[in-house]
C-alpha cells in the first residue's frame, strides 16, 4: 500500500516503523522537519499536498488542534482514506473524528494504546494479539485499515461507524487517567471466559 503519514511524531514513528517492515511504501510531511523520521522509514518526504496524491491511506498523526491547517493544506482528499489515530487531551466534549472536515472516508483507530504498544512486534500481551477497535462508514476504508492493523501483527476489531468515534475517544480519556493515576486500566475489562 502506498500510506502518507501527515506528522512526524511518536505515532507517525511508532506505526510508520511497522507499515515500513511490512513492505509499505510511505511518504512523510509534517509542522516540523520529516526529513529525519523519512530517513528512519526509509521514505519519501513532501509536502502536505504531496503526501496526500502519493498515499491511498493517510495516517492524520497530528495534534487535534492542528488537524484543520493540515487538511487545509493537504488539500482534496476525495477517495482517499483518513485514518484518525488522535485524541484531544484538552477533553472539549467535541470528539476529534467528528471535527475532521473531509471528503475523505476517515476511519478512527489507534488511538487506544500507549506510542510505545505501537513498537511492539508484534503487540501482544499474555499470548492474545491487542485488538485495536475501527470505526468508520465506508466498507473499503475499514478493510484497507483492517489490512494495516493485521500487518503490524494486532487484530482488528469492528466498532461500528464514525459515529461511534466518540466512544473510543472517551474509552482513551477514560483508560489514559487511569493509567496515569498508577492504576491497571486493563484489569477493569475483564475476558468472557
Amino acid at each position: 500500500m502506498r500510506i502518507g503519514i501527515f506528522g512526524t511524531g511518536g505515532m507517525a514513528d511508532a506505526l510508520g516503523t511497522q507499515w515500513a517492515r511490512a513492505g509499505h511504501e510511505l511518504m512523510v510531511s509534517g509542522r516540523s522537519d520529516p526529513a529525519a523520521l523519512a530517513g528512519r522509514l526509509g521514505a519519501a518526504t513532501g509536502s502536505w499536498r504531496e503526501t496526500a496524491a502519493f498515499g491511498d491511506v493517510l495516517l492524520l498523526a497530528v495534534p487535534a488542534a492542528a488537524i484543520g491547517e493540515v487538511l487545509a493544506g493537504a488539500g482534496p482528499l476525495a477517495g482517499k482514506v483518513l485514518v484518525d489515530c488522535s485524541n484531544d487531551p484538552g477533553l472539549t466534549g467535541t470528539p476529534v473524528a467528528s471535527r475532521i472536515a473531509t471528503d475523505a472516508h476517515v476511519v478512527k483507530a489507534f488511538n487506544l494504546a500507549h506510542v510505545d504498544v505501537w513498537r511492539l512486534t508484534p503487540p501482544v500481551f499474555g499470548g492474545r494479539p491487542l485488538s485495536v477497535p475501527l470505526c468508520g462508514d465506508d466498507p473499503a476504508a475499514l478493510a484497507a485499515v483492517s489490512t494495516l492493523v493485521r500487518d503490524i501483527g494486532a487484530r482488528p476489531v469492528p466498532a461500528g461507524g464514525l459515529d461511534q468515534a466518540a466512544l473510543l475517544e472517551a474509552t482513551a480519556a477514560f483508560a489514559i487517567r487511569l493509567w496515569f493515576a498508577g492504576e491497571d486500566a486493563q484489569a477493569i475489562l475483564t475476558p468472557l471466559a
